[in-house]
């Protein structure tokens, strides 16, 4: 049974790589999962394979979990697939898409083909280098509670009583002639209340035998 020895690699990340020794005759399904046994990645999620060319061209797709249109379309699926129908070139180059959510994407590459070896269980990997990047948002920071008391202590060391009184001061500390700038002289004050009071106090005008109904 020949074995396909695959170079996997993060496209974005080229000092992660893999290297996976699997049956010509498994699935793309089991190169799948077995690339997020190395990565820690839920294999779960909507992926695809596309067979590729030297520049990493997207061309036929192989599907997991594909949306209804490609079902339609007739899209190959992962599960039902085997390596072999897909390998004409003793370096063979796939591009694959993990999670279309927050995809990652890397390069595949058949580096030898060899011969299976007796005992050994396939898929078999033969080589982990680098840790793969963790997902976005698959740890996030937690957030302190609100009215957690220890969490706010910062505040109350910032707002002693002494220090806020700093800020202000009181009108009867200022100098005097900046007691006159700010208040209102009394003699003013009462003649504008006289002044407006004789101009709406003039009764001369005003008819005795008006009554409240004369309004309506």
């Amino acid at each position: 049974m020949a074995i396909y020895k695959f170079r996997v690699s993060f496209e974005d990340y080229d000092d992660v790589i893999r290297e996976i020794d699997i049956r010509s005759t498994q699935t793309f399904l089991d190169l799948h999962k077995t690339i997020h046994t190395t990565t820690g990645y839920d294999p779960e999620k909507s992926s695809s394979f596309y067979v590729s060319n030297d520049q990493w061209i997207k061309n036929e797709e192989i599907a997991f979990h594909p949306t209804q249109r490609k079902i339609e379309r007739g899209v190959a699926l992962i599960e039902n697939t085997k390596l072999n129908k897909f390998i004409d070139d003793p370096h063979q180059k796939f591009y694959y898409t993990y999670n279309f959510e927050r995809p990652y994407d890397f390069h595949i590459e058949l580096m030898k083909i060899l011969d299976e070896e007796k005992g050994k269980d396939y898929p078999f990997v033969a080589k982990i280098t680098g840790d793969a990047p963790k997902p976005i948002g698959l740890t996030p920071t937690p957030v302190p509670a609100i009215g957690d008391e220890e969490d706010f202590d910062f505040l109350e060391e910032d707002l002693e009583p002494e220090e806020v009184e700093d800020d202000f001061v009181a009108v009867d500390d200022l100098p005097l002639d900046l007691h006159e700038d700010i208040s209102t002289p009394k003699e003013e004050v009462e003649g504008e209340q006289d002044e407006f009071m004789d101009e709406f106090s003039d009764t001369d005008n005003i008819d005795p035998d008006f009554t409240k109904e004369d309004e309506y």
